[in-house]
């Protein structure tokens, strides 16, 4: 049976816009309390009753939030335009969890009403 699971993280960073309009608020440089959703699927292992152990989400979680954390993301190299749907699949793109469980999606809430998806495949 095919499982999902999710796991929250959070991280502080700044950023800005440079591709919108001067006039745009996103221009300046402001920050964020951004929250990851990292979903998961996969097989329920029969032995442990889990798709992947929550603590094997948050070790993958671990290099990410290092280098997001307390940055201004348009310094990391791949985020020169860091939007909301450029970072979830920044996110996507690097976070690693062991087999046989595979990640389905990536959300970055930018605020606590705006938020972006990107999936898997």
């Amino acid at each position: 049976m095919i499982t999902e699971i999710e796991k929250e993280f959070r991280f502080e960073s700044a950023h800005r816009l440079p591709n919108v309009p001067a006039d745009h608020k996103c221009s300046r440089i402001h920050g964020h309390s951004f929250r990851v959703t990292v979903r998961v699927r996969g097989e329920v292992d029969p032995k442990f009753g889990w798709v992947i152990d929550f603590a094997e989400l948050s070790k993958a979680w671990e290099p990410l939030h290092a280098l997001l954390d307390h940055r201004l993301l348009n310094e990391v190299a791949g985020l020169e335009n860091p939007t909301s749907e450029i970072l979830a699949a920044f996110i996507l793109a690097r976070i690693r969890v062991p087999a046989p469980a595979l990640v389905h999606s990536v959300t970055v809430h930018e605020t606590c009403t705006s938020r972006c998806t990107v999936f898997a495949g």
